[in-house]
């Protein structure tokens, strides 16, 4: 390492001491759904590093990607003493950073969060062992140095109101909100912070005790949200899940959890598609919203303005009804930085919306894209519901344009120089790396976001009442309220004749067994989001397919992997 290296000034963005092993996975990483919350293990089996232990380690990764919820994964692994040693990017990172923050912040436990430049980052890389201290990190027995310095906060400018907050004038709760929103917008960089006028709360999900500690102690400590805050999808099926044979040790903090957020003003929405309740927001709205789907469909197809804010910081922004202006709350962070081109084969269907998500998020996991060759393409919002969540599993950019479609995509599109294309041949290599497993299917996934009540009516309309296979289960998630008009149009009727059971509250991300049928070992879903994240969280052969093949299964129970029709 040359000697100018060695004079090269990282950014301590969560300061604190650690020594361990170096680790560095080679592509970016989403703690939830990709780290076991109790082990500490990586889980995605899509990810270079499937099965290493972060326990304890240095762990260098370029950035996070994926869900807003791996704040709360952090937060899970600092309470039970199963974190890492510390968090090493190679870049700007929001979601585990926040973790870290509040980690610190509420419970003491501190996870120190460095930021080096790509050359430090590089050569760190190669270390096997390393320290960090306030002021320096020292790897390999000195071979390795780099000096730390922490973040600038003076660039931060309060308004008197929100110094009022700070200075506990407004309640404990308030303050300590305040606080975590100040430590974030300083290492973001942010100049001030900004009125929202609707928040989102994804933090509703139990995957462990350290969801359910943060949120009774911010009860504790009077917090009232200050702006309209729906929730994400939670863990049960609130009102049924005693009946549906769930552990009352897992149920019961479940309910718990979402009930604490409903005392302190949420409202119990329990949906992982807010932008389908009513009075969406509109365009230009600053909203302070989580939920990586959510966030990125808000942006990018309803053209409201949000970060994409990590778990514990949306209500955090609830609370104070302020969220820090930077990210894609400016123009300068809603333009596209890479071009995708997709080649898309005549005849495609819906069944190419998660797909094309999917494979532009890889090939833009880490800035804003613009995606070229869709404009005759005529896609309804389910499909860029599709699109969105599925970009969100593997790309960390809160948003992007496709050309001819979405509403910023003349004005903030632009004409990225730099270009990457998605040929025939990648749609479909990427389909069969999503698609394979065994032909017998004993599950059906449906509702990855939640469904929407047009997806409902599909099934129904697919099934016309035929009876579902033996020994196989076909389940939708979905929303109170498309649960609802589900039941007031006949088409729940219609579903449950066949033997679809429609649960609402939870979602496939957060549903547990029994719920998630016991003999269940491998399941077919038409979700790209699910596809990816299914075989960590559910510990089964998960399968892509289009929504022919899962009626196809539903009714005969055995459905190869195989191309859509437009791809083979």
């Amino acid at each position: 390492m040359s000697s100018a290296l060695r004079q090269d000034i990282g950014i301590a963005v969560v300061p604190g001491d650690a020594a361990g092993p170096v680790i560095t996975l080679g592509e970016p990483l989403s703690f939830w759904g990709g780290v076991d919350p109790s082990s500490g293990r990586v889980i995605d089996v899509h990810h270079l590093s499937h099965g290493a232990s972060l326990v304890g380690a240095i762990v260098l990764m370029p950035t996070s990607r994926g869900s807003c919820s791996g704040s709360g994964v952090l937060l899970e692994l600092a309470l039970s003493g199963k974190n890492p040693a510390a968090l090493v990017f190679a870049g700007p990172e929001d979601t585990l950073t926040l973790g870290a923050i509040v980690a610190s912040e509420m419970f003491g436990r501190r996870i120190p969060i460095i930021r080096l430049s790509e050359e430090a980052f590089a050569a760190l890389s190669s270390a096997t062992e390393a320290t960090i201290t306030l002021d320096g990190m020292v790897a390999d027995g000195g071979r390795i140095r780099v000096a730390l310095t922490t973040a600038a906060q003076e660039v931060l400018q309060l308004s008197a109101a929100d110094r009022h907050m700070l200075d506990g004038n407004d309640g404990i709760a308030a303050q300590q909100a305040m606080r975590i929103l100040v430590a974030m917008a300083s290492q973001q960089g942010a100049r001030a912070l900004v009125d929202v006028t609707r928040a989102h709360v994804d933090g509703c999900i139990y995957a462990g005790p350290a969801n359910l500690v943060f949120a009774e102690k911010m009860g504790e400590l009077g917090a009232r949200v200050r702006v309209p805050t729906t929730m994400n999808a939670i863990s049960v099926d609130h009102a049924n899940w005693r009946h549906q044979g769930v552990a009352p040790e897992f149920g019961e903090p479940a309910a718990r959890l979402a009930d604490a957020y409903v005392r302190m003003g949420c409202q119990a929405s329990f949906t992982c598609a807010p932008y389908a309740l009513p009075d969406p927001p509109g365009f230009g709205e600053a909203i302070g919203w989580s939920e990586s789907n959510a966030v990125i469909f808000a942006n990018s197809v309803l053209g409201a303005r949000t970060a994409k804010h990590p778990d514990f910081l949306d209500f955090c922004i609830a609370v104070t009804g302020r969220a820090p202006l930077a990210g894609a709350f400016l123009d300068e962070g809603r333009r596209a930085r890479r071009a995708v081109r997709v080649e898309l084969p005549e005849g495609a269907d819906s069944a190419a919306w998660p797909l094309i998500g999917y494979l532009v998020g890889l090939a833009s996991s880490d800035r804003i894209p613009l995606i070229r060759g869709l404009a005759r393409t005529q896609p309804t919002r389910d499909d860029l519901k599709a699109l969105c969540a599925a970009f969100g599993t593997t790309s960390a950019a809160a948003m992007l344009h496709v050309e001819g479609i979405t509403p910023e995509a003349d004005s903030l599109g632009g004409n990225p120089e730099e270009e990457v294309v998605i040929t025939r041949e990648d749609l479909a290599a990427g389909w069969r790396k999503l698609s394979g497993g065994p032909p017998e299917v004993d599950l059906v996934a449906i509702g990855s976001p939640h469904a929407s009540l047009d997806e409902c009516r599909a099934v129904a309309e697919r099934l016309d009442g035929r009876p579902l296979a033996a020994a196989l289960s076909v389940i939708i998630t979905a929303g109170r309220e498309v649960v609802a008009g589900a039941q007031a149009d006949g088409t729940l009727a219609r579903l449950r004749a066949s033997g679809v059971d429609i649960i609402p509250d939870l979602c496939w991300c957060s549903i547990t067994r029994p719920v998630f049928p016991e003999r269940a070992k491998v399941v077919l879903t038409n979700s790209g989001k699910y596809a990816h994240y299914g075989p960590g969280l559910s510990g089964c052969a998960v399968r892509l397919g289009t929504l022919d093949d899962c009626i196809e299964a539903a009714l005969t129970g055995i459905v190869p992997a195989r191309l859509p029709a437009w791809l083979s």
